[in-house]
């Protein structure tokens, strides 16, 4: 809406669908990933000869805690990229600092399992680039 004096807040606007497309897109592949994190999980608890150990790494957890983080950053990925599909502004935000910190996780966990590690950390940096992209219906004046 736009003040008689012409200052406005700005104007309402269909969103396009290249920016629908994103955000779906944004928020599907979030609740793959997050499918994708808590089967590897399941996998580290089921099976923790499954992983390699690698000796020496600083960040050399027991695989049963990776199973653990991995299904608990799995089903809060998952669950927020449901959020980003209904629409939720917040879900977007949250989207994008889950995925900062899945991406940091999954570095972290490139000894155990690189390529599957490289792999998510490649899908979780589209998924923030579909997520930082300013979609909103109103446009800026």
């Amino acid at each position: 809406m736009t003040t008689s004096s012409g200052h406005g807040t700005g104007t309402r606007r269909e969103p396009s669908a290249w920016g629908v497309g994103l955000t779906g897109f944004a928020g599907a592949m979030m609740m793959v990933t997050g499918v994708f994190q808590v089967l590897a999980g399941i996998v580290a608890l089921v099976d923790d000869t499954f992983y390699v150990r690698t000796t020496n790494y600083t960040f050399g957890f027991d695989v049963t805690a990776w199973g653990w983080i991995h299904i608990l950053l799995g089903l809060a990925v998952g669950l927020i990229g449901l959020g980003v599909i209904v629409g939720s502004t917040f879900a977007r935000v949250a989207g994008i600092v889950i995925v900062v910190i899945a991406m940091v996780e999954n570095f972290l966990f490139i000894p155990y399992y690189p390529l599957w590690s490289l792999a998510i950390i490649a899908l979780d940096a589209a998924i923030i680039w579909a997520l930082a992209n300013d979609n909103s219906p109103v446009a800026r004046s």
